[in-house]
């Protein structure tokens, strides 16, 4: 088989970490492009390891996205917050994630296909980053990302 399908096939493959993805360039490639939006939204600030508190723990989600007729869309990566070592009350009170609810989905979609009106999808790259935290919550450093 020729090096580039046998790449091809190992890269759309979904690794299950970081020991796993570093091996292949376009693993590697979206897990700096994950953390260069990470960075660019000022999404933390990193601090010394401070003593008698929660760190919550992070590692990386790692996805291969398809077109509509099967084809490798792009390789996605997200760094993601390990929330069940969270404690309560000293690192959250609440938990809310903003999703819609699948009810309201129907309700849209409903009139427009009787209607027969075109639907489009969109995604919004790092939307969470908008949110504003009101405690401070320690996160360990990504793995294979540790700044000493």
């Amino acid at each position: 088989m020729p090096s580039s399908l046998v790449h091809a096939l190992f890269a759309t493959q979904e690794p299950k970490g970081f020991t796993s993805a570093s091996k292949h360039p376009s693993w590697v490639v979206a897990m700096d492009e994950e953390l260069d939006a990470l960075s660019s939204n000022d999404t933390w600030v990193l601090v010394p390891h401070p003593s008698c508190t929660n760190i919550v723990e992070s590692k990386w989600v790692l996805r291969v996205k398809y077109l509509a007729d099967d084809t490798v869309d792009h390789l996605k990566a997200c760094l993601v917050a390990k929330s069940y070592s969270q404690l309560p009350s000293l690192d959250f009170h609440d938990t809310f994630s903003p999703v819609v609810k699948a009810s309201t989905v129907r309700l849209v979609i409903s009139p427009a296909m009787s209607y027969q009106w075109p639907l489009h999808q969109l995604d919004v790259k790092n939307a969470f980053l908008s949110g504003l935290l009101t405690k401070i919550v320690y996160m360990e450093q990504p793995p294979g990302y540790a700044d000493p």
